[in-house]
Parts: structure tokens; sequence; C-alpha cells
């Protein structure tokens, strides 16, 4: 039975972040706007692949081999740097602020973990007013992994300096909460990106429609030492 968190780690990109904003940058670059999300699983697939060999490169080098290579390497330096511009003005998805307000309200500590860099992570949350809600931000830079090995977790709750019970992962994305399961966390799942949490993946703790139900259900969970 999994227990109340002290503290909610947050996947940023997609689970906080909204990249509805970059298809008018796709089409700039004459791409067609729903390409974004073909783009993105590419980025993701193409970290991921790079840590099970061993190797690491940051988030935007990713992001930009994964652009060209989409474009079939039509796109110059700058216009490929005019698409991922679009980083720095990225919005919160509706439901963050008041999932995040949630979990203040119930005494919940907040932080981000994410496969971005530390700045563009803390320029989003500057840029939409939720950085007082989070204590501080983790990049799996600081590891040379991409999520979802059990190192980048472990990492991460070296830095929160929690048990990980004591800490739950919340994300859109079922991979990443099958990495936290694994190493030990409490995990929060909302179906509005991928609708159907994948059979393959160790379930998660909390499921909800969006970040809003995840909160209030992780807020709710019993103390640890506390029956059920």
């Amino acid at each position: 039975m999994p227990t109340r968190p002290r503290t909610v780690a947050f996947d940023v990109v997609e689970t906080l972040m909204s990249l509805e904003p970059l298809r008018p940058r796709f089409a700039d670059a004459g791409l067609a706007p729903e390409l974004v999300e073909r783009w993105f699983d590419r980025l993701l697939r193409d970290g991921m692949a790079l840590t099970l060999a061993g190797d690491y490169e940051p988030f935007p080098a990713v992001a930009a081999a994964a652009l060209k290579t989409l474009s079939r390497g039509d796109l110059d330096d700058d216009t490929i740097a005019h698409v991922l511009a679009g980083f720095h003005e990225l919005p919160a998805h509706p439901d963050v602020e008041p999932a995040m307000r949630t979990l203040a309200d119930a005494g919940i500590s907040m932080v981000c973990l994410s496969n971005g860099t530390t700045e563009t992570t803390t320029r989003f949350l500057e840029h939409n007013a939720l950085d007082h809600h989070i204590d501080q931000v983790i990049s799996v830079a600081d590891v040379h992994s991409w999520k979802p090995p059990v190192r980048v977790y472990d990492h991460a709750l070296s830095q929160i300096g929690r048990a990980p019970h004591e800490v739950a992962l919340v994300a859109v994305h079922a991979f990443d909460c099958h990495g936290a399961k694994r190493a030990g966390l409490t995990t929060g799942w909302a179906d509005r990106l991928e609708g159907v949490y994948s059979d393959v993946f160790i379930p998660a703790d909390v499921v909800g429609h969006d970040l809003v139900d995840v909160a209030q259900r992780i807020a709710t969970l019993p103390e640890a030492g506390q029956d059920s």
C-alpha cells in the first residue's frame, strides 16, 4: 500500500510543459505542425538509446539532431535554433498550478526532475509563475543519463535528501513511472497524454485524469504507519 509522500517530483516536458506553441514554429520551418509529437517521441528515443549504449548527450543537442533527422537534413542551423527557441516561452498545462497548490496546501513539498536542462526548466517555472512552488530543479545532466534508469531517481533522492517511500514521481509518461517504481518511489500518472497506461510497465500507485486528480489522490494517501 503506497503511503503519503513528503515530496513530489514532477516530470517536466509534457507533464508540466505544453508543446503546443511549437506547432507554428514547425510551420515556419516548413514542417507539418502535427509532426511535433513524432519529433518529441524521436527525441526521447534517441536520448534513451544513447543511455543504453553507455553514452550521453544533453537535451538541446538531441532535440536539434532529432529535428534535423525528421526534416531529412533539410533544415539549417538557424531554422533549427528558431524552432527550439520556442522552449523559452512554453506555457504550463492548465492543470499544473492547481495541482501544485493542492500539494502545497497538503504540506507536500515539490521538485522537478527533467530530461531537460536546469536552465530551461527554471526559466519555464519563472515564466509561468510556478517557481514559488518548487524547491529545486534536478536534471538528468547531473548523472549523464536520460530517464528511466534507476540511477536517475537515486540521484534525485540524494538531492532531495529523502528515502524512496517519502517521494512520489508524477508524470504523464508510463515509462517514467516504471523507472521510478523500480527505484522504490511512489508514482502518480495522469492519463491526459497517453490515455491508457501500458501493460508492459509496473502499474502506477495513483492514476488520475489530470494532475489535479493525481495531486488530490496523493494528498489523501495514508501516512506511513497509519492504518489504511
